[in-house]
């Protein structure tokens, strides 16, 4: 999903020529040059320039975004949610009642998926406790397994 983790601000800011490549704006961003590919064939960062030779050319904003976007699928959010929360942050007259919305969402989901988790564990756990883990073939985990 994600490289390295983005440069500071204070490192951000000490770029001197704007625009900058894909490699630079990856680096920058946190986000590899072939995610950055994708997020923008999914329009997440608007029209990216290009030269006459057809190379990307990344702007400040670009990079913004793009640390934007890294730190939203580091959260966990999806790609559906994400394209609607940089919508958002793109503009200004917009609710933070939206915002929250989406969040509130999401957190239900993680909720969720944690609970799903949990089960296993347990499950697990028991599994675990059953099996003697020795020569014999007999195994609880894999009766178990055989029966779902």
């Amino acid at each position: 999903m994600s490289t390295a983790a983005p440069v500071s601000e204070s490192a951000l800011a000490a770029v001197s020529a704007w625009p900058v490549n894909i490699g630079q704006a990856a680096r920058l961003s946190g986000v590899s040059p072939k995610m950055l590919r994708h997020y923008e064939s999914l329009s997440l960062l608007g029209a990216v320039y290009r030269t006459e030779s057809n190379y990307r050319q990344y702007s400040l904003a670009d990079v913004h975004t793009l640390r934007f976007i890294r730190r939203a699928r580091d959260m966990g959010f999806s790609l559906v949610d994400i394209a609607e929360l940089v919508g958002l942050w793109h503009n200004r007259k917009r609710s933070s009642a939206s915002v929250k919305r989406i969040a509130q969402k999401h957190q239900l989901a993680l909720n969720e998926r944690i609970e799903a988790l949990q089960a296993m564990q347990r499950s697990l756990e028991t599994l675990l406790c059953l099996c003697p883990g020795d020569g014999r073939p007999d195994c609880p985990i894999l009766d178990d397994l055989a029966h779902l």
